[in-house]
Formats: structure tokens, C-alpha cells, sequence
């Protein structure tokens, strides 16, 4: 299987957002199946890397080395133009934010099932990529 990473699971692996849900995104991440392919939308690195410096206080080589760890790691699904449009109908569409379209653009475009991310209802599916919170049952 194949699955993307939204920018709020790397957030919460880096421990911006505290303790605890560092620790349960790294549980999650973690309790991933062996054989699953995870890809990291090249939309969340950036988004990952603003987080870091604006809310999580680092300097910039700090914040960069994390990212770039991230694609170190895992392949990265580029956004190009055409993952841009299908991003911008699928926000007009849907009502969604179109930095979020991205992230499940990208993913479809990359042949995954899954997306991980708190930003759609837990469920929402579109051209074969399902939206699931991995949250929902830790709440």
C-alpha cells in the first residue's frame, strides 16, 4: 500500500505541538504496516518547515535539516502544474482550502490509497485516495 503524509503528522513527529502527541504520531507512525510505501507530498515540507520556525521557534538550518530529513527518508511527490490544477478544482469543488487540495492531489497523483491528515473529513475519498485522521480514535 501506498500512502501520503500530510504536514500536521510531521508537525506532530517534530513535537511543536507537544509531548503527547508527539508521542502518539510516532506511535501511529510507527504501527504503520511493514510493506507500506510512505510518501511525503512536497507541499508538507514546506508547510513543515514554517511551522518549525514560526510556531516552533527554530533557526532556519535547524528547521531546514529536519525537512530535508524527511525527504532524505521518504520519496517526495512533486507538485507540478498538474497536480496544481487538480488541486484548484478540486478546492472549487469541495469548498476545501486549495493548500490542502494540494496535499490530496499530490497523493492521487502518486497512485496512493491513504492520506493521512487531520484537515478533511476523516473518510473523504477522491480519485481513489481515501482521507483518513488517524486522531479520531485517540480523542
Amino acid at each position: 500500500m501506498r500512502l501520503a503524509l500530510d504536514s500536521n503528522l510531521l508537525i506532530y513527529a517534530a513535537g511543536v505541538n507537544g509531548l503527547a502527541r508527539k508521542a502518539d504520531t510516532l506511535a501511529i507512525l510507527e504501527g504503520l504496516v511493514e510493506d507500506t510505501e510512505v510518501l511525503i507530498p512536497a507541499q508538507a515540507l514546506g508547510e513543515l518547515f514554517t511551522v518549525l520556525v514560526r510556531k516552533g521557534g527554530l533557526e532556519r538550518t535547524e528547521a531546514r535539516a529536519i525537512a530535508l530529513d524527511w525527504a532524505k527518508t521518504h520519496d517526495v511527490i512533486h507538485t507540478t502544474a498538474e497536480v496544481m490544477r487538480d488541486a484548484i478544482d478540486l478546492a472549487s469543488a469541495h469548498r476545501l482550502q486549495v493548500w490542502d487540495a494540494v496535499m490530496l492531489a499530490a497523493a492521487a497523483a502518486a497512485d496512493c490509497t491513504l492520506l493521512l491528515s487531520e484537515d478533511f473529513q476523516d473518510g473523504f475519498a477522491w480519485r481513489g485516495v481515501t482521507v483518513r485522521n488517524p486522531f479520531v480514535t485517540l480523542a
